[in-house]
């Protein structure tokens, strides 16, 4: 499914880089906001925030995941023995580790420096792949499989699935920046370098999911790592690696989450940026605090991330395919007769099938949750 998906994955990058050079806009918002109007892209400002804000909550569940491992290592206790002593206690150390690391990485008006470590964190990415397929080909001893199905349930278990997968392939939204930034951003050049990091990113995801699974079957937890014994060295370097991927993109994301809600605020009040300077570090410090404090507190009593990355997925969905479709069909519009019939036809076709897609992902992704939570 995932290597289906790829294709409109990959398109709609390029969709994005070449509306971003028709309108002469380098966010993703803006570009939304030039082709599609002020209602669309006021809803895909909003859209955005909500997904940063469920990411941000994703990421510190991560975090508690694998330090109860860590830890569980570190104290030397076996897995599962309760009376573990206040500063071992899940919601204490995620809370400690985001006050000491995350919220002052999350303050800063700017976030350049983060670029320093961006090379560790893909480091860690290869190396969390390497040991699980390591794992899968020589397996401990101990290490039993469950149930190994062989095809899917049910065609439901299917499409539950795709909002994972949109939120695994989701980077559209910093995608407009970082084209942007091209020493010589053309639509052609992006094109296969989007290519390329989509294909790489496959191989990442399949090498750690087909491997992963094949090791546990279906007893295998959401988060693989969980999977594996806490006293393997190998695999707690695995989630070291991980929890310093994660501390260093909850930053990245709460500034494009909390760029997004300073751009509504602002526009609400009628107060352009360049006049509203001086209570710019007073706002951005109480935003900065309001959505760490609302987020780590969520993260704290939502102790499973498969509930957050399937409402989180939905949204990834829009900004894969429906804004791009939206983008497409507007920005073939506006060209109707400078562009030839059936090429015109073609792509506005092909930008309502994105719409459609993405509309069936989030519309399915959300009637899950409420029947969910009703049946729950």
């Amino acid at each position: 499914m995932a290597q289906g998906m790829l294709v409109f994955i990959i398109s709609g990058l390029v969709i994005l880089a070449y509306c971003s050079q028709a309108s002469n806009e380098r966010t993703y918002q803006e570009v939304v906001w030039a082709v599609c109007g002020k209602l669309t892209g006021v809803l895909c400002e909003v859209t955005i925030a909500i997904y940063t804000f469920g990411t941000c909550i994703a990421f510190l569940i991560i975090i508690g995941d694998q330090q109860d491992k860590i830890i569980a290592v570190m104290a030397k206790e076996p897995e599962g023995t309760g009376g573990s002593p206040w500063y071992m206690d899940r919601k204490f150390t995620i809370s400690l580790t985001a006050f000491l690391f995350i919220l002052p990485l999350s303050i800063p008006r700017e976030i350049g420096f983060q670029k320093y470590a961006s090379f560790l964190s893909v480091v860690g990415t290869w190396y969390v792949t390497a040991i699980i397929i390591i794992k899968y080909i020589w397996p401990d001893k101990e290490m039993t499989p469950g149930d190994i199905l062989t095809r899917p349930a049910s065609w439901v278990a299917v499409f539950n699935a795709m909002p994972t997968i949109c939120f695994g392939f989701q980077c559209h939204v910093s995608s407009v920046p970082v084209f942007n930034s091209m020493r010589q951003p053309k639509v052609k050049t992006w094109g296969g370098v989007v290519t390329a990091a989509m294909v790489i990113a496959l191989a990442v995801y399949m090498g750690t999911g087909i491997c992963g699974f094949l090791t546990f079957g279906a007893a295998v937890d959401p988060d693989v790592l969980l999977s594996y014994p806490s006293e393997d060295m190998a695999v707690a370097v695995a989630r070291a690696f991980i929890i310093l991927s994660v501390l260093t993109s909850y930053p990245i994301l709460h500034f494009c989450g909390r760029a997004v809600v300073e751009g509504l605020w602002l526009r609400y009040q009628g107060m352009p940026v360049e006049e509203d300077v001086g209570r710019e570090r007073r706002r951005r410090m109480l935003q900065t605090l309001v959505w760490f404090l609302l987020t780590l507190l969520l993260a704290l009593f939502i102790p499973d991330i498969g509930k957050v990355i399937s409402v989180i997925g939905g949204l990834a969905a829009c900004f894969i395919f429906v804004f791009p479709g939206l983008c497409l069909i507007q920005a073939k519009l506006s060209e109707m007769e400078e562009v030839k019939p059936a090429s015109w036809w073609a792509l506005v076709s092909y930008g309502v099938l994105l719409v459609t897609l993405g509309a069936f992902i989030f519309g399915q992704t959300t009637a899950n949750a409420i029947f969910v939570d009703l049946l729950a």
